[in-house]
């Protein structure tokens, strides 16, 4: 018996599903979140495959192959409005490829990067949007700038031209129980409405994938990043993150 995997259109219904699910348990409007298709890995033709299905976001975590996929992209008949978000750590020498070639970027935690993507965001496109990658859990192994940090970084982020400061965005650590994902999404919340108060106009919460979106909207996620439940696991041999 040959077994049919789900094509790539029927795993966005189920993810959108799954959303929509949660927002109506949770109080929220479903308009309110943005679903990035996180493709890092995965060839351009899967890419193709979603934005057919209607996708329009897609996250990349290596410069060189989302670049390649662009490139492979950029004629296809109907793929003309991707958007394209960064989403993984970035080096000062590839700064400038990144403000030219994305739109969003998601995982700014210093202010000499975020200065680089200022200086080389083209004029004639619109401003670089900004999500700054917090690090909630002190983990040494991930990128992101400390909560204590994150006011003095914010402000000097908000003040550079060519970029839009638009919020913030965690990987947490681990958890299995709902309440715990939940409650540890929530300081990433907490921070933004602190920033808030301090006068910035944030409106992004970049929070939440492929195990923990429930309680990532629960705990006021706008964007909700998904792989894996998209297009399939990481393959072995894949660049790791």
């Amino acid at each position: 018996m040959t077994l049919v995997l789900p094509s790539i259109a029927e795993r966005l219904k189920s993810v959108q599903a799954r959303i929509n699910a949660a927002c109506r348990e949770h109080g929220r409007d479903s308009a309110e979140l943005c679903l990035l298709a996180v493709s890092k890995t995965k060839p351009a033709a899967l890419v193709a495959e979603a934005a057919r299905a209607g996708q329009r976001h897609f996250g990349e975590n290596y410069l060189q192959e989302a670049l390649a996929k662009q490139v492979e992209l950029a004629n296809e008949p109907g793929l003309e409005s991707l958007h394209w978000h960064f989403i993984g750590p970035i080096q000062s020498n590839k700064s400038r490829a990144i403000a030219e070639n994305f739109s969003w970027v998601h995982s700014v935690d210093r202010v000499k990067i975020a200065e680089r993507l200022s200086a080389a965001r083209p004029a004639k496109l619109e401003p670089l949007n900004i999500c700054l990658q917090v690090n909630l859990d002190a983990e040494p192994s991930k990128s992101g700038v400390a909560l204590n940090q994150l006011v003095e970084l914010a402000q000097a982020v908000a003040a550079l031209p060519r970029l839009k400061l638009r919020g913030l965005m965690a990987i947490p650590a681990p958890q299995q129980a709902f309440e715990q994902q939940r409650q540890s999404l929530a300081r990433l919340s907490q921070a933004q409405r602190q920033l808030q108060a301090e006068g910035l106009a944030l409106d992004t919460l970049s929070m939440g994938m492929s195990a923990d979106l429930e309680a990532a909207i629960a705990a006021g996620s706008t964007m909700v990043r998904v792989g894996t439940d998209i297009f399939g696991p990481r393959q072995a041999n894949a660049p790791a993150h």
